[in-house]
Parts: structure tokens; sequence; C-alpha cells
């Protein structure tokens, strides 16, 4: 499922018109990536989690020249699905 068609689903669920529905999904990604970039934690109750983990630097290796290579720590978006939304997609 793609943006266009997660929004005509909102809609159709909502009741909403697409645009409406698109001004909301639009409004709670914003909302999530904001609290994300601050660092905070999202839950959304049975649904799931958005963290934000921090990787460790490493080393790694060129696939073309086989060199090692150093690669930066770095924070990474991470979701953890909910025990709601486990059960479902059993």
């Amino acid at each position: 499922m793609n943006k266009s068609e997660l929004v005509s689903r909102i809609a159709d669920l909502s009741e909403l018109s697409k645009k409406d529905a698109e001004k909301a999904l639009n409004s709670t990604v914003l909302a999530i990536e904001e609290a994300l970039v601050q660092g905070e934690k999202v839950v959304l109750t049975g649904f799931g989690t958005f963290n934000v983990k921090l990787r460790k630097a490493r080393k790694g290796h060129d696939p073309r020249t086989g060199e090692e290579i150093h690669i930066p720590s770095l924070k990474a978006p991470t979701f953890k699905a909910g025990k709601v939304l486990k059960e479902k997609v059993r």
C-alpha cells in the first residue's frame, strides 16, 4: 500500500474527504518525526512504539576494494510492533 492508497483508505474509514485525510496523515507523520528528532519515544498503545536508537561506530569493508573503512555512529529510527498488532498479523 502506498501513500495515496493509504489516504484513500483513511478517507473511507473516517468519512473524511481525501484532502482532509491527507492533511491528517501528513500531520501525524510530521508529529512523529518531530518527536523522534527531539529524542522522544512515541507510543501508540496497541499499535507500536517509534524510538531512536544509537548505532555504535564500527569497522566495515569496502565491497569494491576490500579495504577496511570506519563507519561512524549514527542515530536510527526504529519501530517495534505492539502486542495487539502482532496478534492481528498472525
